[in-house]
């Protein structure tokens, strides 16, 4: 009998155990840059080029597609290719900013 009563409880802990412990979560770096929340959701520093980091950015909840940010050179190379200058206090600064 007190072995039946053992394994029940057994039983119950393991069963419950998913439900009484936290799940580890993904968090995103979020900030209000212009008026909109633009969170940072996947970032990977280069091991060739320490100063260039490959972004994606959620703004307003929208993902954008993968860009580079070159702290370096103050620019911010979209997935076509086309470079576009740092804006004062934007995206690419906030960034750069991060991992001084």
């Amino acid at each position: 009998m007190k072995l039946i009563v053992l394994f029940l409880l057994f039983v119950l802990i393991v069963l419950s155990a998913p439900f009484t412990f936290p799940r580890p979560v993904e968090a995103a770096f979020c900030r209000v840059v212009n008026h909109q929340q633009v969170c940072i959701t996947s970032i990977k520093r280069s091991a060739k080029n320490y100063w260039e980091y490959r972004v994606v950015l959620s703004v307003d909840g929208v993902e954008k597609p993968l860009e580079l940010f070159n702290c370096r050179d103050r620019v911010r190379i979209q997935q076509n290719g086309t470079p576009l200058p740092f804006e004062p206090q934007g995206l690419g600064e906030q960034v750069c900013r991060l991992f001084k």
